[in-house]
């Protein structure tokens, strides 16, 4: 069986991102009828919970949502669809901060995204850092 050169590049981002653990919001949230202002973890948000969410970010979720929080990090050149751009204003206000907060530790396919979204679950046993990051995108979108 022959296998293209883009099959492969695809197949290959996806084990690797899977290795990595993903990044936070992936393929993206729900796209529902929900706003900035929906329920979320009410766990206190620590400074040093906003540290670790940053390092995070940094090192698994900018790879494919870019630095800046663009969706155009350097894992994105070969994902269909593209990684969501946090500073989109209309997807800001649709997505429930439980989405957000449900697709960072479950993946993109627990919220009807993108399964190459993945999951992090080392973040289920800290709500306060899932909490953090979900604060962190929503800033960006502020931005």
């Amino acid at each position: 069986m022959k296998v293209s050169a883009s099959r492969i590049a695809v197949y290959s981002f996806a084990l690797v991102s899977v290795a990595l653990s993903g990044c936070g919001g992936g393929g993206g949230a729900a796209d529902g009828a929900g706003s900035s202002g929906s329920k979320a973890s009410s766990v206190a948000i620590t400074a040093d919970a906003r540290t670790k969410a940053a390092e995070i970010f940094k090192s698994r979720c900018s790879t494919c949502h870019g630095i800046d929080g663009k969706g155009d990090g350097p894992g994105a050149a070969n994902l269909n669809p593209k990684p969501r751009n946090y500073h989109d204003q209309k997807w800001q206000a649709s997505v429930k901060d439980e989405d957000i907060e449900k697709t960072i530790v479950y993946g993109g396919a627990a919220v009807g995204k993108s399964a190459v979204m993945a999951a992090n679950p080392d973040l289920s046993s800290k709500p306060e850092v899932v909490a953090a990051l979900r604060e962190y995108i929503r800033r960006l979108g502020k931005e």
